[in-house]
């Protein structure tokens, strides 16, 4: 498990009073869970580099496991990743390791402790449980540039995917005791998995280690809620004390949460969750000409038309009617003259060749591939990703192992009466690996929606990007 840290700057030197860590020796230092190192690679005049070693005794672990609780033997407690991924193991580290420079302190150079500095922060897989765009949606609202690679689970087995965890750089000018705070508590949060018990005591560490930024995040809610692992007198607590008027009752706080969160979710629907993550995951891979294919009356264009981001927005749809009221709804003809310069709304079908869309950056199918029946499906495979060839991708379709939660329909049967088959997660993926594999993209998988540990999200979604 490795984080390193490293800046050019005139006063680069001065980490190592910040961090208060020799920068000639390799220290060590004892952890619950095994050994962390902290070393620097390099510490000349302008530029320094820092690195945070941790060796995960795993063995140990599980031994002084089973002697305080008498658990059995369990395969999984010796072989997993622990030793190799970034987890909650090192959000300890760091702060066993600089809780004075999380604290803001430093005796010898006072001065250098409000000193921004711009950091390159690598971490090599990193769990992000959520996917690249949960990961962008955490650290971007904070400055950071998130750079991403993701990798096979076995280049061997191309057909298992990827794994969920990313080789994640952060580019960011910010004060080393904040970038510490944010990697802090993000971290378990994009793993959504703590090795150690979370009690009240974890309350008074996040709003610590949160202050000044955390009240301020766009999803506040959701690094608390995974930061203290779902417990709702916790949550409700921490949320209480972030939100303005500190001292209001913590229930009703929740309560009041609870009840707003249950009315959106009931007025805007799991389609509200799906083009939120669609636009997000947009807007994540810096495209400017966007297809949305498909569009029916518009409800991703007037999302992707209050971007300016996307300087060209195309909406497509078999259609006529539909194309006459989705020009309604978005009010074309009182648009601006820039504004109506950015946006068309096309007749076609998604089946056949159309010269009209190709070269743009990216095209969207939303809950649409699961309209047609299989040979139109292997035609729009050719039309999409041999002819139009977008540099990006975005396809969401049912997850059928969700159906089972619904009261309606009942389970095994589709969604929708015009849908022609509903995916499994497997068959979606194995479907999607075939075609990126094909037509020379490669392919991420996103959960949208509530996420059920057995049957899994509502909505899948495949981010194909062409190699």
């Amino acid at each position: 498990m490795l984080l390193t840290l490293e800046t050019e700057h005139p006063n680069a030197q001065d980490l190592s009073y910040l961090l208060h860590k020799h920068p000639a020796k390799l220290q060590s230092f004892s952890q619950s869970f095994g050994q962390a190192h902290v070393f620097y690679p390099e510490n000349s005049t302008g530029r320094c580099k820092i690195a945070v070693l941790l060796e995960v005794d795993s063995i140990g672990l599980v031994r002084r496991k089973r002697g305080a609780s008498g658990e059995g033997f369990s395969l999984g407690q010796y072989v997993n990743d622990r030793g190799y991924v970034a987890s909650s193991f090192l959000s300890v580290a760091l702060a066993d390791l600089f809780s004075t420079t999380m604290n803001g302190r430093c005796k010898d150079k006072p001065e250098s402790v409000e000193i921004i500095f711009p950091f390159v922060a690598k971490i090599p897989a990193l769990p992000c449980r959520g996917g690249e765009i949960f990961l962008r949606q955490l650290f971007e609202p904070l400055g950071y540039i998130v750079e991403t690679e993701s990798q096979l689970l076995d280049p061997h087995f191309p057909d298992w995917g990827f794994s969920n965890c990313l080789n994640v750089t952060l580019r960011g000018s910010v004060r080393i005791q904040d970038l510490l705070r944010h990697l802090y508590v993000l971290i378990p949060v994009l793993d959504n998995d703590k090795h150690y018990w979370v009690g009240d005591d974890e309350v008074e560490k996040l709003l610590k280690r949160g202050e000044g930024w955390l009240s301020q995040h766009p999803l506040k809610e959701h690094i608390v809620n995974r930061y203290l692992k779902f417990q709702k007198r916790l949550t409700s607590s921490a949320l209480s004390q972030l939100v303005e008027g500190i001292g209001e009752d913590p229930d009703e706080v929740y309560r009041l949460h609870n009840a707003e969160e249950g009315i959106i979710e009931k007025a805007l629907s799991l389609n509200e969750q799906r083009l939120a993550t669609v636009l997000a995951a947009l807007k994540g891979t810096g495209a400017k000409r966007i297809l949305d294919l498909g569009c029916g009356e518009g409800n991703l264009l007037k999302l992707l038309l209050k971007e300016s981001q996307f300087s060209e927005i195309v909406g497509m749809d078999v259609s006529h009617s539909v194309l006459e009221r989705t020009s309604d709804r978005l009010k074309l003809d009182r648009l601006s003259e820039m504004q109506k310069q950015r946006v068309r709304l096309l007749h076609g079908s998604l089946i056949y060749r159309d010269e009209r869309l190709r070269g743009y950056d990216a095209a969207a199918l939303v809950e649409v591939i699961e309209h047609l029946d299989t040979p139109r499906l292997a035609a729009l495979e050719k039309v999409l990703f041999e002819f139009t060839q977008p540099s990006k991708v975005i396809i969401t379709t049912p997850n059928s192992e969700y159906n089972v939660k619904f009261e309606t329909p009942p389970a095994g049967k589709f969604r929708h009466k015009d849908h022609r088959f509903e995916w499994t997660r497997h068959e979606f993926e194995s479907w999607a690996n075939r075609v990126a594999m094909e037509r020379g993209y490669r392919v991420q998988f996103f959960a949208i929606g509530e996420t059920d540990s057995i049957v899994g999200s509502a909505t899948q979604m495949g981010l194909f990007s062409k190699n």
